[in-house]
């Protein structure tokens, strides 16, 4: 039984307060200053100019390619890890986690390095003078960038199919590939039509991979920071974003049914206590899934390579005598790298702070306003990254706010708080509520129970949020853009900066010691974990 707002500490009370300010003013009101900053004019120009209708159908052309590209490669991957009894399936299994976790822009600028015109792949190796710049290499890059997401949902969805439907068919003589299209295939569409909803999103949302690699081929993301910086002109710069922000609402609403009709089939098509064996595919089928894999694998293994390579030559392309001298001037980046780790750990804070508080709210409490938070801590899933940086610069030069440090980390905590939001309300949708109830029978207010049951009992979902916030934050380049100045700068955008500028050498030796520090804190984080999690774990034995 859920407590009564009023009974309890006031410090609830005071929290619930803070969020619902705190959404307001930073998610609320950047909106709104989005949608008044347009005139007229602007309104007439985006509808007329064929430069924006151009950029409106490569945005819609990349979002469909990339997605359905993306989403294939990633069931594929999930199938035969799950259910194609593959050799090395564990090794295959910690590609796309690994690469998850790897900076985003890694893949773009892996890409200019392997098969840019000057890339080792296309130059060195076949000795083409080709270009893939413009829709085939943001294609071939967006695909490698969100394949991993599809892949583990995809997986997840797999894992949940019950096997004793396919041994049934088997049974009655039904061939495997007719299994397959028949019961493995319908039986998965919900995660697979969750993975389009969610790798569209990211798709639109994009900005790293187009800006690097997409050349002339205009889109969306991109255009709305180059109105604004190049040309200084906001009001087509909303308008743009404003259109970006009309199919990112709808496929977050489709993705939000999805998942809640998801959720009701999850126990008709499986459970944990099945025992069988899932019908595996032919001999054939495994030899074609296990090259499919390695292939996709060594296209990854070979992004971290090409990272690797580039910054011990001296010029990439042109002069491969290895060198040192990229990797000795890192020390003019330490400012950089400092502030990248510092604002992605104080963002990463910020996302699962406010999930964390905004799920117990919503989920444990009778608190008003309880249907507004649970969307509040949803929507900046439906805003693309630059639109959500362009609206932010705005409300903060409406309030005159000039602490670009203090922007950052609310530009990371609100784009990353939409996840954080979901694996934390699942965390707690695993408690009982009767837990809540005996504690207050024995004198215990909200607070006390938050701090010492429901935290403790989901700690392990807090910590995958902030991981997950954190590594997006590292490599997050879409909204913090618009908010940089010469004083705070990021790793990130100093990547890109010295990508365009041709200086390969420096951006990938930047990118790989950015790369070595992420791994290196989730290393640390992870240990620490485990360190308490055993400490704990001693102190109840005793």
């Amino acid at each position: 039984m859920k407590k009564k707002f009023g009974d309890g500490s006031l410090s609830l009370i005071f929290i619930w307060f803070a969020v619902v300010i705190f959404f307001a003013v930073c998610i609320i009101f950047p909106l709104f200053c989005v949608a008044i900053t347009p005139r007229a004019s602007d309104f007439v120009q985006a509808a007329t100019s064929s430069r924006w209708h151009d950029a409106m159908r490569n945005t819609a052309l990349e979002c469909l390619c990339s997605t359905l590209l993306s989403v294939i490669t990633g069931y594929i991957y999930a199938y035969a890890v799950v259910r194609g009894g593959i050799p090395f399936k564990k090794i295959f299994s910690l590609v796309p986690i690994i690469h998850l976790v790897t900076p985003p822009f890694v893949g773009g600028l892996a890409f200019i390095l392997l098969i840019g015109r000057q890339g080792f792949i296309t130059h060195t190796l076949l000795g083409l003078d080709i270009s893939l710049y413009g829709f085939p290499g943001l294609l071939i890059a967006q695909t490698l960038t969100f394949f991993p997401m599809a892949y583990l949902i995809c997986a997840q969805s797999l894992r949940g199919i019950n096997p004793s439907m396919e041994q049934a068919a088997r049974g009655m003589g039904a061939g495997r590939l007719n299994i397959f299209f028949k019961i493995t295939l319908p039986l998965s569409s919900p995660g697979i039509l969750s993975a389009l909803l969610f790798i569209a999103v990211s798709v639109l949302s994009d900005f790293g991979n187009p800006l690097i690699v997409a050349g002339r081929f205009r889109v969306l993301a991109v255009e709305i920071y180059t109105q604004l910086t190049g040309w200084l002109n906001a009001g087509t710069s909303a308008i743009l974003g404003m259109i970006l922000l009309i199919p990112s609402i709808i496929l977050f609403i489709l993705q939000n049914k999805t998942l809640t009709k998801e959720k009701a089939k999850v126990a008709t098509i499986g459970g944990k206590t099945q025992m069988q064996i899932p019908v595996q595919p032919s001999k054939c089928a495994k030899v074609l899934l296990t090259i499919f894999c390695a292939v996709i694998s060594l296209a990854v293994i070979a992004q971290f390579a090409a990272i690797i390579a580039g910054s011990i030559q001296k010029v990439w392309g042109v002069n491969t005598a290895p060198t040192f001298d990229h990797i000795k001037k890192i020390g003019r980046w330490i400012p950089e790298l400092r502030n990248t780790i510092f604002y992605a750990l104080l963002g990463a804070a910020l996302s699962t702070t406010l999930a964390t508080v905004t799920a117990y709210l919503s989920q444990r409490t009778t608190v008003p306003l309880k249907p507004l938070l649970d969307a509040a801590a949803q929507i900046p899933a439906a805003i693309p990254g630059s639109l959500f940086g362009l609206a932010l610069s705005l409300a903060a030069n409406k309030l005159s706010v000039r602490v670009p440090p203090l922007l950052i980390v609310i530009s990371m905590g609100v784009m990353f708080m939409p996840f954080c939001y979901r694996v934390v309300s699942t965390g707690f949708s695993h408690i009982k509520p009767t837990l809540d109830d005996g504690a207050a029978s024995l004198g215990a207010n909200r607070r006390q129970t938050l701090a010492t049951i429901i935290l403790p009992l989901s700690a392990s979902s807090i910590f995958s949020a902030f991981i997950y916030a954190f590594v997006r934050g590292v490599g997050t380049v879409s909204a913090v853009i618009f908010l940089v100045s010469f004083n705070t700068h990021l790793s990130s955008i100093t990547i890109l900066n010295l990508a365009e500028q041709g200086d390969w050498g420096q951006a990938a030796s930047l990118a790989l010691t950015l790369t070595i520090l992420t791994f290196a804190v989730l290393g640390a984080g992870y240990a620490a974990t485990q360190s308490i999690a055993k400490k704990h774990g001693g102190q109840n034995a005793n």
